[in-house]
């Protein structure tokens, strides 16, 4: 390695790549030389017919390389298999990957465009880039990227580059590409610089005509220039050569720099002294072709000083044209020699003096790593860019006090954005068609004069302006700009940076997101950071207007809320976790359950986040992940608890009082002094529950006439289940006859529902208000938990409401949008020991304000320090019962009895549901678990759930795969 300061060769010039290259150079014609240096197209997209026609050139003629375009990675692996055993010598395999593999594959992971990632501060983060695109390529049977692109894209209208380039700063362009170029040729990848001497300052598409560059040798050497020197001091292997004509270096009429001697000889290889690889850009694209026929361009691009022909579109017409240039003495066999041997040694550096076929078991999956995934992630993120933040509209806070609305701009339906925003908050979501028209326009208005703010996502943008603005219509800009006087707006713009300088008064907006591509992943994250899930830290890498310069970008902070994202993020590896799959098809193979949502989240970002299963064993619909479930008992420390310790920090409600001291109904009962400590552990002697149901049947199945009947009325208005409804004072009945059953005999730990059947009288008698009313207003808005609801089918289709139990005892009938519990409803379906409602998502949240003692979106929601009282072991000195106030908590240490994962720490806790629900805390790790399931479909009787212990093995898995990443970690 050379000294600091010395310039780095190109790494495959080192001698120990000579003798191999030697040895072959000596075996071979002139004609197979010469082939040597030629790199055809193929496509693995393609038929039969096109695979054979490669395969006739790489064994009739030799040829050195292959460029594969579009295709997939299993596909063309067979046929770099087929063309490899079929090459005398190993044949170079090359791709255009500028983004990753997924420029030409499919099925592979897509990284940002580099004017993305022009914007990033962390180049560490495009050396690991590098450095994974080579493993894929390397993996895939790839010796050659032709990345990265280091044009300095000064110019906006440029048709060709844009978004292909870093940036307009030729110090930033540099330092990018750098990481980019050493993380790839450190995985054993060749990178190669283009497109030289520079194409980020054209105006015609070399593909399609001759940009010509009317600059100076000063404006080249300070700009154009400055990137490829600075990549050629570090050891870059290999450079493209562009297609432009630069009348300053080459005044030839109609001539590429391509092939131009001056350019590539004199100016590349001589002056600026590179020795790697020259390949020409793809001799078949008009800005040469359509001067100079196949053959010919390609016996002129050797001459000009080029390696590699890219591209060759007639083999044998090259192979003739060069040979008559050698006739001619235009160019000498030694001069061919050398630029053979350079090739050979290249291939020795990349391994093919010892080929081996590629392995095709595997691959995708190979491609796909999560790792590969998570790097994509963190990109990304670090490339989303907030040009706008009046009055830090950002993150969004007080969900409480803002009606939001979604509003997406050019798409169809609902999109990636959208779905990402619901995650966060309930909100209305609308859609304006590219085709929209005014008329459209008003309507949109009209629909959103009600909401305060809107979340604007703007798509299907072109990655070129074209002639169509980007696809901006003259109605999106005039919708765009009746919003922003109308509301508060915040505008994520998913495509191509330049194209916010085509909506005139875009820097009014409240919010302004630059998210630079739109892909699925793009709109994730940036739903992440309107919300706060992550921060934003992107700067713009080119100057748009006078509004949005070069650097700009506000900076946001990570956190605010629940994050999404993968267990590479908490340095825990998804392989890891892959036990929580099996466990979940374990149980829907024996029937424990028809389906299920497992959440987990640690340190405040859901790691894990997947539904299976169906609804029903004999249902086609599939569980989703916003799908709702009868959550059961986790009723009982989602609202009755929830609204307790909610009192408890407003000096409202004290456990240590008694139940007379709350619910003047209990006075002059037995209940009048039970203490709400030992309520709460379940120590206060109430009996576990009470059938009030059957109080209401007959012995021959049928209802008492003053109970149920089939039709509402004025009398029986009181839903209980599908054509049942309940005497309008029923539940005076249920109250009553708790507050009179009589108290267990013995004292101790018998669990009970009865008083949180109790608890909404207590929390309405306290506060005056309905008891949803005060939880939806105090707790369920401000997290944004929407779903967390009571009689879910007044407000939710029913096939988002996962149904529970077939009921042949009490309501006859397949219990589907109403409460399993009996007597939750009876009170129809509103009470505190069973009837709440929700997504495993929402119901993270409100853990997640338990998990952080009352705070969540710094809002102290609950005063500090009274969650992690109630949450701690109340009576753990005194005796067996290691209950919480309401929470249930780990048993005795050694004691296998427990609901509690076997490696959950003391400090945790939680609670499970009759319906098969499952939710715990863990504040020493900062996880919290959800699990849904209705494991009483159809009957209550199916206890398999309990068998297999699915729901404490799952949270099992997440414990060792923690273990397993802390141990392995270096």
């Amino acid at each position: 390695m050379p000294l600091y300061g010395q310039k780095q060769l190109p790494p495959f010039l080192d001698e120990r790549f000579s003798p191999w290259a030697d040895s072959v150079l000596a075996t071979m014609s002139q004609e197979e030389k010469i082939a040597q240096l030629i790199m055809i197209p193929a496509y693995s997209n393609k038929g039969q017919v096109h695979v054979d026609s490669i395969s006739n050139l790489v064994k009739k003629y030799g040829v050195g390389g292959i460029i594969f375009f579009q295709g997939g990675p299993v596909r063309q692996a067979h046929m770099i298999n087929r063309f490899q055993s079929e090459s005398k010598i190993p044949l170079m395999i090359s791709l255009d990957g500028e983004w990753g593999l997924r420029m030409r594959l499919d099925s592979t992971v897509r990284y940002p465009y580099q004017m993305a990632l022009g914007g990033i501060a962390d180049e560490q983060l495009l050396y690991e880039m590098g450095a994974e695109v080579a493993r894929q390529a390397r993996r895939s049977g790839i010796h050659v990227n032709f990345a990265p692109v280091v044009d300095v894209n000064n110019n906006p209208g440029n048709p060709v580059i844009g978004f292909r380039s870093f940036g307009e700063e030729k110090e930033n362009v540099a330092r990018k590409s750098l990481a980019y170029m050493k993380g790839m040729q450190d995985q054993g990848v060749l990178a190669s610089a283009k497109h030289f001497p520079g194409h980020g300052d054209t105006d015609v598409d070399s593909h399609y005509g001759l940009p010509v560059l009317h600059f100076s040798k000063k404006r080249l050497e300070e700009i154009e220039l400055y990137p490829f020197r600075e990549l050629m001091e570090e050891g870059l292997g290999s450079v493209m050569v562009a297609h432009m004509q630069i009348p300053v270096l080459d005044d030839t009429p109609n001539l590429a720099s391509t092939l131009s001697k001056p350019i590539v000889t004199d100016l590349l290889k001589e002056e600026m002294g590179f020795e790697g690889l020259v390949f020409t850009d793809a001799l078949n694209m008009q800005g040469v072709a359509k001067y100079y026929p196949p053959g010919v361009v390609d016996a002129k691009a050797l001459l000009a000083g080029n390696d590699m022909m890219l591209n060759t579109m007639d083999v044998p017409a090259t192979i003739r044209e060069v040979l008559k240039v050698l006739e001619r003495g235009e160019i000498s066999a030694e001069e061919i020699d050398q630029r053979v041997l350079k090739v050979l040694k290249a291939k020795a550096w990349m391994g093919l003096d010892n080929f081996q076929p590629v392995e095709t078991n595997n691959l995708i999956a190979d491609l796909n790593s999560p790792k590969a995934e998570y790097l994509s992630r963190k990109l990304t993120e670090s490339s989303l860019t907030l040009l706008r933040n009046t009055d830090a509209i950002l993150p969004i806070k007080g969900l409480e006090n803002v009606k939001i609305a979604s509003l997406s701009l050019g798409a169809s339906g609902i999109t990636d954005f959208q779905q990402g925003l619901e995650r966060y908050a309930p909100m209305p979501h609308f859609t304006f068609p590219k085709e929209g028209d005014l008329a459209a326009v008003q309507q949109i208005r009209q629909q959103l004069a009600d909401y305060s703010l809107i979340l604007i996502g703007l798509h299907g943008l072109g990655i070129r302006e074209g002639s169509n603005q980007y696809g901006i219509s003259p109605e999106m800009i005039v919708l765009i700009r009746a919003l922003m006087e109308e509301h508060a707006v915040v505008i994520s713009v998913f495509g191509n940076v330049y194209s916010l300088g085509k909506i005139p008064g875009l820097e009014n907006a409240d919010g302004l997101i630059a998210a630079f591509q739109e892909t699925p992943l793009t709109q994730d994250l940036a739903s992440q950071l309107i919300f706060g899930g992550i921060g934003a830290r992107g700067t713009l890498p080119v100057v748009i207007n006078s509004h949005f310069g070069l650097g700009d970008g506000m900076q946001t902070k990570a956190g605010f809320r629940l994050a999404y994202t993968q267990p590479e993020a908490l340095g825990i590896e998804t392989e890891r976790l892959m036990g929580i799959d099996s466990l979940m098809h374990l149980a829907i193979r024996e029937k424990a359950i028809p389906g299920g949502q497992v959440l987990i989240a640690k340190e405040g970002k859901i790691f894990y986040h997947k539904a299976f299963g169906y609804h029903t064993y004999d249902s086609l619909q599939q569980v989703r992940k916003d799908d709702m479930y009868d959550l059961a008992s986790i009723t009982k420390i989602s609202t009755s608890l929830a609204a307790f310790m909610h009192l408890k920090g407003l000096g409202k409600f004290d456990e240590n009082q008694t139940l007379g001291t709350y619910l003047p109904a209990a006075r002059g009962t037995n209940k009048e002094q039970l203490q709400y400590r030992d309520i709460l552990t379940h120590q206060a002697r109430l009996r576990a529950w009470i059938p009030f149901w059957m109080s209401t049947v007959r012995k021959n199945g049928s209802f008492k006439w003053f109970t149920m009947k089939s039709d509402s009325s004025r009398r029986f208005p009181i839903r209980v289940a599908d054509n049942l409804y309940i005497h309008r004072n029923y539940n005076q009945k249920i109250y009553k006859e708790i507050l009179h059953s009589p108290l267990n005999e013995k004292p101790g730990y018998v669990y009970s529902d009865l008083s949180f059947i109790l608890a909404p009288k207590v929390v309405e008698a306290i506060t005056g208000e309905d008891f949803y009313g005060y939880l939806e207003r105090n707790l369920y808005k401000p997290l944004g938990a929407g779903t967390l609801t009571f009689n879910p089918y007044k407000a939710y289709p029913l096939d988002r409401i996962v149904p529970t139990e077939v009921d042949t005892a009490f309501r006859k009938q397949l219990l589907h949008g109403t409460v399993h519990d009996e007597g939750a409803a009876m009170l129809g379906g509103v009470s505190g020991h069973a009837g709440l409602f929700g997504t495993s998502n929402d119901l993270a949240k409100l853990m997640h304000l338990y998990l952080y003692d009352g705070s969540y979106a710094s809002q102290q929601l609950i005063a500090p320090g009274v969650v992690s009282a109630y949450s701690a072991c109340v009576f753990c000195e005194e005796g067996d019962n290691y209950r919480g106030m309401g929470f249930d908590r780990p048993n005795r240490p050694g004691d296998p009895s427990g609901n509690a994962a076997a490696s959950a720490p003391a400090s945790s806790f939680g609670h499970s549901g009759f319906t098969g629900t499952y939710t715990w805390i863990d504040p020493e790790n900062e996880l919290v678990y959800v699990f849904l399931s209705n494991r009483v479909y159809p009957s209550r009787e199916n206890r398999t759930i309990y068998r297999l212990n699915v729901r404490t093995s799952i949270l099992e898995q997440v414990y060792q795969a923690m273990k397993k990443s802390l141990h392995e970690l270096p």
